[in-house]
């Protein structure tokens, strides 16, 4: 049953729910799935490319949740499926707009899986691998950039697309079953065939001193302890001659 009711407001989030409850009686899962891209270099990014990025992605999602959470909490039960993205989780080069809102989706579905699952209710995320109407739309400069700098996915070299949305599918569909009731704040990475778990932050180094840190002692310590290998998703070129 089709709604056109914009996600970007706070009125068309609560229309697609009420839609949903009058063409089945009642809400069990929702799939946030809405989005667009309009890709650009930081520091060529218009404020509109930033805002409309950021309302369909980001604030599309909190529409809709936010009035299906009304109904799972009256009715104490009920499953959130967000879909985040790598671009957010690890960085892609040429989407800020993109990855600050996929970022935004991932620490939002946490916080959504704390408030509501005493109520019965869980809330996960999804980051698809998957080539759909808008992945082709991604500007070829974009692509070859990142496939330059070897930084089209997290572990630093370029990973391309697989799959197609119906590979995503079905782990959409578990998610929002009764087998995936105690799966509730996590992060899945799903692609054709695969299907991975993502871990939570959590800290890898960490420096410790009684007070407060000195510019000249963070200078002598950090390069041998916290600095020590750490990554650089984009290292500055060699410089020529």
């Amino acid at each position: 049953m089709a709604c056109t009711e914009s996600v970007v407001n706070m009125e068309g989030g609560e229309k697609i729910v009420q839609t949903a409850v009058d063409s089945f009686g009642k809400l069990d899962i929702v799939v946030t799935v809405a989005g667009i891209l309009r890709d650009r270099m930081v520091f060529n990014m218009t404020e509109q490319e930033w805002d409309d990025v950021i309302a369909v992605h980001l604030k599309g999602t909190f529409t809709v949740v936010k009035h299906a959470c009304i109904l799972f909490r009256q009715q104490r039960s009920g499953s959130i499926v967000t879909f985040s993205s790598t671009s957010g989780l690890y960085g892609n080069s040429g989407q800020a707009n993109y990855g600050a809102a996929k970022d935004g989706i991932a620490g939002f579905t946490r916080v959504v899986a704390r408030d509501m699952g005493r109520y019965g209710v869980t809330a996960n995320a999804i980051s698809p691998s998957a080539a759909t109407r808008m992945t082709v739309s991604v500007p070829d400069e974009a692509r070859d950039l990142r496939a330059q700098r070897g930084i089209g996915s997290g572990g630093g070299t370029v990973e391309a697309i697989r799959g197609e949305p119906e590979d995503i599918a079905p782990f959409a569909v578990w998610l929002g079953s009764d087998q995936a009731k105690h799966v509730n704040g996590h992060i899945f990475h799903v692609a054709e065939g695969l299907v991975t778990l993502l871990n939570e932050p959590e800290p890898v180094k960490t420096i410790h001193k009684e007070g407060r840190w000195t510019v000249e002692e963070l200078v002598r310590v950090v390069p041998a302890t916290l600095g020590f290998e750490i990554y650089n998703p984009a290292p500055a070129p060699p410089p020529t001659s």
